[in-house]
């Protein structure tokens, strides 16, 4: 089959990882699997199987017909079956497709990562292009259910996001702090990450875990939020032990040199970071927004979000733990593999594409 995933850049984020993930392991199934990138290259292009074929639009302005017509082109002449557009990718999608008079089949990844806010969405404009689709896939249970209610296409599936432990590489450069007391927090630096709420619960921890420290892995976007994540950790009892560490090409390697993988977000879809913590052999503490509680089940420490009180009590209790953080490492690993594994994953996809 020829599938052409399409997404918007290749930044360090879930839907990102996500496409490139499932345009690798369609390479590895047989299929004629291509992906094109609209409007920014990054990092994970570095993480691309050299069997994928690969386009990049360099769409500029808000339409970029240059960028539709090259991507209309590519459809025809090499003779795509499936196109698989993620998020907000799904308008070129349709303004290349639109006009063919055998158009591919097209399907839409809603991944919207504020799903827990989904009556700020706006919805109009998904509700009109919602037509063209033949098929919605939906990160989480929330996001499907407001795509049957809100939008005109019918055919609407849950599938849980899927990661895949990339080769180790060594670390770019070396952690702070002391082997054995890490945290990481795998998210990009944005408002609904909600980092904020993470540096007071660990600032509570100060005086009696002063030897921990806690890694903030992520895209610094080097906006308001940004500017206040630094001056917080600018205080006495953060300013040795809170690292930024900016967007890494080494991932596995930075979770696998630390011990605890925590989330703080106040919305979710489903993160693509929490399974990597699964797959890295990382306990978890995690929010409970999106399908963060479904995919941790009894595995790790689920709490309500935006409570620094209730998110410091969980991490204190993996940190004084040794026995239970292991216990839980190892029951989240099995979980995440036998859940979220790629193999399950591809054989529901492909009963889509086959639809």
């Amino acid at each position: 089959m020829k599938v052409l995933q399409i997404i918007d850049s290749l930044e360090a984020g879930g839907a990102e990882r996500m496409a490139v993930n499932i345009a690798n392991v369609l390479t590895q199934e047989g299929h004629d699997s291509h992906l094109c990138v609209t409007r920014k290259e990054g990092l994970l292009q570095s993480a691309i199987a050299p069997e994928v074929a690969y386009l990049f639009l360099n769409k500029k302005g808000k339409i970029g017909w240059r960028a539709v017509f090259k991507l209309r082109s590519y459809i025809q002449q090499h003779q795509i079956e499936v196109v698989h557009a993620h998020s907000t990718s799904a308008y070129i999608a349709i303004l290349a497709l639109v006009f063919l008079k055998n158009p591919p089949k097209l399907i839409w990844h809603d991944h919207y990562g504020k799903a827990d806010q989904l009556d700020q969405r706006p919805y109009k404009i998904w509700k009109l292009i919602s037509v063209f689709f033949d098929q919605i896939i939906s990160v989480n249970k929330l996001l499907k259910a407001w795509a049957e209610k809100e939008l005109k296409c019918k055919k609407v599936l849950y599938l849980e996001n899927f990661a895949v432990k990339v080769p180790t590489v060594p670390l770019l450069s070396p952690l702070g702090g002391t082997t054995g007391k890490r945290i990481v927090c795998l998210a990009n630096l944005r408002e609904q990450k909600d980092h904020l709420h993470l540096l007071q619960a660990f600032e509570r921890l100060a005086s009696e875990y002063d030897e921990w420290t806690l890694h903030l892995c992520g895209q610094d976007f080097q906006d308001a939020y940004s500017k206040e994540i630094q001056h917080q950790i600018q205080k006495p009892a953060l300013a040795s032990r809170v690292f930024l560490l900016g967007s890494r090409s080494d991932v596995t390697a930075v979770l696998n040199a630390c011990d605890i993988g925590v989330l703080s977000s106040k919305s979710e879809g489903l993160p693509v970071a929490l399974l990597e913590y699964g797959l890295c052999s990382l306990p978890v503490v995690v929010t409970d927004v999106g399908a963060c509680k479904e995919v941790v089940a009894d595995c790790g420490l689920v709490v309500p979000p935006e409570n620094s009180e209730l998110l410091a009590a969980a991490l204190e209790e993996l940190m004084s733990n040794r026995e239970l953080r292991d216990r839980y490492a190892l029951q989240f690993h099995e979980h995440v593999l036998q859940h979220y594994g790629s193999d399950r994953y591809v054989e529901r996809l492909l009963e889509v594409y086959n639809s």
